[in-house]
């Protein structure tokens, strides 16, 4: 596959989401969070997204010009109404709203409703990870978990994220509710892939393998009823405490439909200064990391790796050797380059 360095597909994404009617600071920061999760190695999130997101907006569904209001409702929560916009978008200016709190109050909480899908939770908690905070973010997705013992979806496969400040990097924990996030067995159908045993069944309860089937079916939750367990807690976190569209009324951007998905987010900054000095957080934090790292290993395990530290080693790679594109996403991505007067990525 074609590879092409960071800052040349953070300057055509941000012309590309530009041109589709999205002011120029509010692109950048679009183009940089689907960046930043390419680099990582999470290609299901990044980048491949965006076609179906300038679709959208092209079509009606996503909202291009967002008035997004920020609304203070005591000393360390707000409510945030993202006004249909682009889902990376509201989430940034979501979690610096918690930011802020957390830096007067000590901890900050938002509630996000009227925002679309989010790309992956990690760079919201790095964000926070950066301003010496702890970092939290949950948000809901379309339909694609069965409650346990059901074969029908309800809720959707609701990650959760945690971001802590370390020496060097921070530790980054993102994991959906699901045994696989959905994007995987999206991108799977769409390259006419199958999928690993045990991720999905079918719509009449089957474990299937075709990932076209599985989009039909439901993705089965991670470990089980605790998974499920997981999943209805984040669908509180982000769709019912925000008033956003929760279970199967969540929206899914790949139909037809025209009406707004209505995603809803939560966010939460934790200031670590209010609680003890940052150097000694840091410090501890370093303590628990080398005692991890240094502990007995399993046979065949050559090293034990902290969350989020693959992730970290994966964008120092790809910042050398350059992000991957395959070639009926570049495709895709050129298209709409000529429709709106971009030069084509080469």
């Amino acid at each position: 596959m074609p590879q092409f360095q960071a800052n040349k597909l953070l300057e055509f994404c941000t012309s590309l989401i530009h041109g589709a009617g999205v002011p120029g600071e509010e692109a950048a920061i679009v183009a940089d969070v689907l960046v930043d999760t390419s680099l990582e190695g999470l290609d299901t999130h990044g980048i491949s997204r965006l076609p179906i997101y300038l679709t959208r907006i092209q079509n009606g569904r996503i909202n291009a010009m967002p008035n997004i209001k920020v609304e203070k409702t005591a000393p360390a929560l707000a409510n945030v109404d993202g006004d249909n916009g682009l889902g990376q978008l509201v989430a940034v200016k979501s979690m610096q709203a918690a930011i802020d709190l957390a830096k007067e109050a000590g901890v900050g909480m938002v509630a996000t409703k009227h925002s679309n899908h989010y790309g992956a939770s990690s760079y919201y908690c790095k964000m926070a990870s950066a301003e010496g905070m702890v970092g939290m973010a949950f948000t809901n997705t379309p339909s694609g978990i069965p409650p346990w013992g059901g074969r029908k979806p309800y809720f959707g496969t609701n990650p959760i994220a945690f971001g802590f400040p370390g020496k060097g990097q921070p530790v980054v924990i993102d994991m959906s509710s699901s045994i696989v996030a959905r994007g995987n067995i999206i991108l799977a159908a769409k390259e006419g892939k199958s999928i690993p045993e045990g991720w999905a069944i079918d719509s009449a309860g089957n474990t299937t393998t075709d990932a076209k089937a599985a989009l039909d079916g439901a993705v089965l939750p991670m470990a089980g009823p605790k998974g499920y367990a997981m999943a209805l807690a984040v669908e509180v976190m982000s769709g019912i405490l925000s008033g956003s569209a929760y279970g199967p009324r969540v929206g899914w951007i790949y139909d037809d439909s025209t009406e707004p998905v209505n995603i809803g987010h939560s966010f939460v900054a934790i200031n670590i200064d209010k609680l003890m000095p940052m150097d000694e957080f840091v410090n501890r934090m370093d303590n628990m990391v080398n005692e991890i790292k240094s502990a007995p290993k399993a046979a065949g395990v050559n090293e034990i790796f902290i969350p989020g530290e693959r992730r970290t080693n994966k964008a120092k790679k790809r910042s050398q050797e350059g992000i991957p594109l395959n070639d009926q996403l570049l495709g895709e991505l050129n298209k709409l380059a000529k429709e709106f007067g971009i030069n084509e990525l080469k």
